[in-house]
């Protein structure tokens, strides 16, 4: 008898840099627990993944600053980020931990299997350093502005337009810690020519499910060429390589990928230890959903598909990317440095968590920005709260029709395809008002209840 196919969701594993804001839930924390709960209820079977993002230097950096130990700092958040899922009723299947013994194995793993595959040969490259402090030029490390939309950015990808940034492609690129000039230097590192994918990772782009601004990011990319990218740096954060990569670091990026695959692997197949195995594992996924939010585009739509490629996922399982855009606070971004940040766990233990997943489901900036104010919360509250517990009395009662014909289309909303929480919690909010009380699995998806 042939396994089940298997559903996937996946949501980012948050830098432990700092702990999550009301912004990241609003995005594709409590999307894709909504979404899973729904596909739960459907009867398919789920797999949701998660974890943590611990070798950003962006970590590093942010110790240093504070003049805090990295590994109290990092546990911290990570107890910090853990509780907020908890808080928010946000579950998953597998969570990735690097601050565990067991995390770093598996990457050196994979990575000298690409290694000796051939899939990331090792060359000698130019890299840059910081003049001053000689630090390698990369994520935090680096900072200038993009030169495809001009924006302030950092080593990475673009948070505006999406486009990969390092020191060759940025204008005025200075040391992110000190200011200094870069300089030229080579090294022998592993490398992903993400040109060698490109037709499989079209292939998957043509069935997926992407928004027009992802699409516009791919179309862009690919017209530049898509760029040959190092996967490991001799740097002071991040796994030890060890073989043939003994003396460098694997680049964070590149770690997350290939967490994503074996965490998505052993959730399927608990037995799973290896690369043959991952694969095979990864054979049934039947659909697979990223939630993300649109800064993080460039990652999962073409630097995780290619990691995924070389790795000989074949074909590439990607069903499509659920994406948001920025959610502001009071009309700006939000910023723990400016104290300008509604923190999600002291919201969460203050108010109702079923109503802070409702009004951010209802608020949820999917088509486009949107904006957090208090003001809008509790008059949000004061209205639904009565009809969440049943204390408000409807005026007028809506026909069983009707209700049935909004239930299916509130049931169909939170689909992946078309992911659109916001009218299922207006739908929801309609249904109650009008004295139905029989929602199915509605209300328990938007609001987290019943686990």
């Amino acid at each position: 008898m042939s396994e089940p196919p298997v559903t996937v969701f996946t949501f980012p594993q948050p830098t432990v840099n700092g702990p999550l804001h009301v912004g990241h839930l609003a995005g594709p924390y409590l999307a894709a627990d909504i979404a899973a709960r729904a596909a739960r209820a459907r009867g398919e079977q789920v797999v949701v993944t998660t974890g943590l993002d611990v070798h950003q230097n962006y970590v590093l950096t942010r110790a240093e600053r504070e003049g805090i130990e990295v590994g109290v700092m990092t546990a911290d958040f990570r107890a910090d980020i853990k509780e907020t899922y908890e808080l928010a009723r946000i579950g998953y299947d597998r969570f990735s931990d690097p601050l565990t013994d067991e995390h770093a194995p598996v990457i050196r793993q994979l990575m000298n299997e690409l290694v000796a595959s051939g899939a990331a040969p090792l060359r000698e490259v130019t890299l840059y350093a910081c003049r001053d402090c000689s630090r390698t030029l990369h994520e935090s490390y680096l900072t200038g502005r993009c030169r495809g939309c001009e924006a302030p950015a950092a080593g990475g990808a673009c948070e505006q337009c999406g486009a990969f940034t390092y020191v060759e492609t940025m204008i005025d690129p200075v040391c992110g810690r000190c200011g200094g000039e870069p300089r030229a230097f080579q090294a022998t590192v592993p490398v992903l020519r993400m040109e060698d994918h490109r037709e499989a990772m079209t292939a998957m782009w043509l069935r997926a499910e992407l928004p027009p601004a992802v699409r516009a990011l791919i179309d862009r990319q690919l017209a530049d060429g898509l760029p040959e990218i190092a996967l490991a740096y001799p740097t002071n954060w991040g796994i030890e390589g060890e073989g043939p990569l003994a003396g460098l670091r694997i680049g964070p990026y590149t770690e997350v990928a290939l967490t994503d695959l074996y965490n998505v692997a052993t959730a399927i197949d608990p037995a799973a230890n290896d690369l043959s195995g991952y694969l095979a594992a990864l054979g049934r996924v039947d659909n697979l959903w990223h939630f993300l939010g649109l800064d993080n585009a460039y990652w999962f739509a073409l630097y995780w598909q290619a990691i995924w490629a070389a790795a000989g996922v074949n074909p590439l399982p990607l069903s499509g990317l659920v994406v948001n855009e920025f959610y502001t606070l009071d009309g700006s971004k939000f910023s723990t440095s400016r104290n300008h940040v509604v923190a999600a766990n002291e919201m969460l233990r203050s108010e109702d968590p079923a109503m802070v997943r409702l009004y951010l489901a209802w608020d949820r900036p999917d088509r486009y920005r949107s904006d957090f104010t208090w003001k809008a919360f509790r008059a949000f509250a004061e209205r639904v709260g009565p009809l969440l517990d049943g204390s408000r009395i409807p005026t007028e009662t809506l026909h069983p029709a009707l209700a049935e014909i909004d239930l299916a289309r509130a049931e169909h909303a939170l689909r992946p395809s078309g992911f659109d929480p916001a009218l299922a919690t207006r739908i929801l909010i309609d249904l109650l008002a009008g004295g139905v009380r029989d929602t199915g699995s509605l209300r328990a998806a938007l609001t987290g209840a019943g686990g």
